[in-house]
């Protein structure tokens, strides 16, 4: 091996960890404090990195939220695909993907709700926004084909109505009206609005 490459693997190696610990450092805090009362100059002491080098990761404490959060909603809408597969009717199967997102968005209601804002709000370029958006395709899409198990459902409207559930979920989560309620009352507030769109 040159030395050129094993100075771009431990250059890589470093920025690795350097990510590692800036994730780790963000998600204790976001956890303990909520987003809104963390200085990413306490996310850069934590992580034992300096703020300007914080910024080549994150320009804003929303990018770094979505760091911390993008792979916490892909375990959930994992999660809620494989309970989907077990789950033999329609609205349950839908619901069976939806129920682990809300408990990943209720873990903190504050740094759930900043998340969806920066996720809707963002620029779709940078690419952790694009991440979260991804991820919004991906439970569309999964939300799309629970709902062609109903054969009445075709694959557009599947995609139509997904969007639609997409749009239910996001606003029960993100309301204010609904920031005291718990996992099990915003996934029933998701449940009756989802059972009037479905073909009777």
């Amino acid at each position: 091996m040159s030395v050129a490459s094993q100075s771009v693997g431990r250059r890589e190696r470093n920025k690795r960890a350097k990510l590692d610990r800036i994730v780790a450092a963000a998600s204790e805090l976001f956890a303990e404090h909520g987003v809104d009362e963390v200085t990413t100059q306490q996310i850069a002491d934590k992580a034992d990195i300096g703020t300007g080098t914080l910024f080549l990761y994150a320009k804003t404490k929303g990018e770094l939220l979505l760091l911390v959060q993008n792979a916490k909603y892909a375990e959930a809408l994992e999660q809620g695909r494989a309970d989907a597969e077990t789950v033999p009717g329609v609205l349950d199967a839908v619901l069976a993907i939806v129920r682990p997102i809300v408990e990943c968005n209720r873990t903190q209601i504050d740094n759930g709700r900043t998340y969806l804002r920066e996720m809707v709000f963002g620029d779709p370029e940078e690419p952790r926004h694009s991440a979260a958006l991804a991820i919004v395709a991906q439970t569309e899409e999964a939300i799309a084909a629970a709902l062609r198990r109903d054969e009445r459902v075709t694959e557009g409207d599947a995609a139509t109505l997904a969007h639609i559930v997409s749009a239910v979920m996001f606003l029960s989560m993100a309301t204010s009206v609904n920031i005291a309620l718990s996992v099990e009352e915003v996934v029933q507030d998701i449940r009756r609005q989802v059972d009037v769109l479905l073909p009777r």
